[in-house]
């Protein structure tokens, strides 16, 4: 026998439904419904609209979630970029950031990534899925309710294999939805006796059929900048991810740009970063169908400038945001607050940041089912303890959900 669950009444639902994929959104243009009902059937929506007129039509075998509080019902959030599958920390490289030195001066010296690299590949697979539900359950509690996990610090066959296997089996154990992308072409290892050229085809011949073979992903990204690997090199790796049928994303223009152009070139699902986009990359971006994903917890880990949001959104482009929760250039891993601080430093909309972490999120993984409320859709809502929407930004982070459903069953309470 079916089980329908109805949760309400709700002081305000925020649904999403009806806005652009692309472009600035007014915050008149939010869709909300008042003192609403929202009625959920075998993990997807079914219904939404007034409490007290979907109440009077419930059935017997209709559960009765009564909120005895104020809400907003928001859609579970999605973070479509985050590397949350790591061992160790990289507290020495943000105080020597701090102390004045670079990005890539640090990594010259032994730290940054391959610092992580070499700590990750020391930890077993057991202490990586601990390492991710972890940092997950931290997630969670900020209302994110879908999670995409890059690998990237194995940087060999093997050890890649480890960090995509650790995401799949941290995914069976955990309720929240984890996606996973195989970001073997993050650097080349230090290691690895070879050109950069020679070690992309070797993950290209060897890593990348293994990983369809065993169905750990279907996601493949590439970071294109100065120190991993450049437009040259980056293309014969992306034609052979594109031949075996990988979706592809791109790190793009962080610190140099080009990567956005090949983004569209190879009509990737999204081009991440973006923090020194020009007008002529965002222009190229906007007139294309790939998602612009700016990441502000890495401009708050190197203090350096945000991604150009307004400017995205302003020429028609699609602006989703993500936390890049790392352990080197974004520790804090709080997409809400990173969400909100961007949207001040930018000038965006409370609709147009909410967008970026629900639906617009979701088109950046190829997600079609999640990010709006509406009938069809799965049942993944956060409710916040408040009765106006703006509370939620104005907070900054501050404000926490109370209640997380994830597929129509509720999996996280706040005390």
């Amino acid at each position: 026998m079916e089980q329908t669950t109805l949760f309400g009444p709700i002081c305000q639902v925020a649904t999403m439904d009806g806005i652009p994929l692309k472009g600035s959104i007014p915050d008149d243009k939010l869709p909300k419904i008042h003192r609403a009902g929202i009625l959920i059937k075998d993990g997807l929506i079914e219904e939404i609209g007034v409490y007290a007129e979907m109440h009077k039509r419930i059935t017997a075998n209709t559960k009765t979630i009564a909120l005895q509080e104020d809400f907003v019902c928001l859609p579970g959030f999605v973070d479509a970029h985050t590397h949350i599958c790591f061992a160790g920390s990289r507290a020495e490289d943000y105080a020597k950031r701090n102390a004045g030195k670079t990005y890539l001066e640090i990594a010259e010296e032994g730290g940054g990534i391959w610092d992580t690299v070499t700590q990750t590949r020391n930890a077993s697979k057991t202490a990586l899925i601990e390492g991710i539900i972890e940092r997950a359950k931290k997630h969670l509690s900020n209302g994110v309710t879908t999670i995409e996990i890059k690998s990237g610090y194995g940087l060999s066959v093997k050890e890649e294999l480890k960090m995509l296997e650790a995401i799949k089996e941290a995914d069976e154990q955990f309720p929240v939805d984890f996606i996973s992308t195989c970001l073997a072409a993050h650097i080349t290892p230090k290691d690895f006796k070879g050109s950069p050229e020679a070690y992309l085809k070797i993950i290209s011949e060897e890593l990348l059929p293994l990983i369809r073979e065993r169905n750990l992903s279907n996601r493949v990204d590439a970071f294109i900048e100065k120190g991993a690997f450049n437009e040259t090199q980056i293309i014969p790796y992306l034609e052979k991810a594109k031949e075996l049928g990988f979706l592809l994303t791109i790190h793009a223009d962080q610190f140099s740009t080009g990567g956005s152009k090949l983004a569209v070139e190879f009509n990737a699902l999204s081009a991440d970063h973006l923090e020194v986009s020009t007008d002529k990359e965002i222009d190229l971006l906007a007139q294309s169908n790939v998602i612009s994903v700016a990441l502000p917890g890495a401009s708050l880990g190197l203090g350096c400038g945000f991604t150009p949001a307004r400017k995205i959104l302003d020429a028609g482009g699609a602006l989703a945001i993500a936390s890049d929760h790392n352990p080197g250039s974004a520790p804090m891993g709080d997409l809400l607050s990173e969400a909100a601080i961007l949207g001040s430093m930018e000038k965006l909309s409370n609709a147009e940041v909410l967008s970026a972490i629900t639906f617009r999120a979701a088109a950046a993984l190829n997600l079609r089912d999640r990010g709006v409320l509406k009938k069809g859709f799965l049942a993944d809502l956060s409710f916040f303890p408040t009765s106006n929407l703006n509370e939620i930004f104005y907070h900054q982070g501050g404000l926490k959900p109370k209640m997380i459903v994830k597929n129509g069953k509720v999996i996280y309470e706040q005390n």
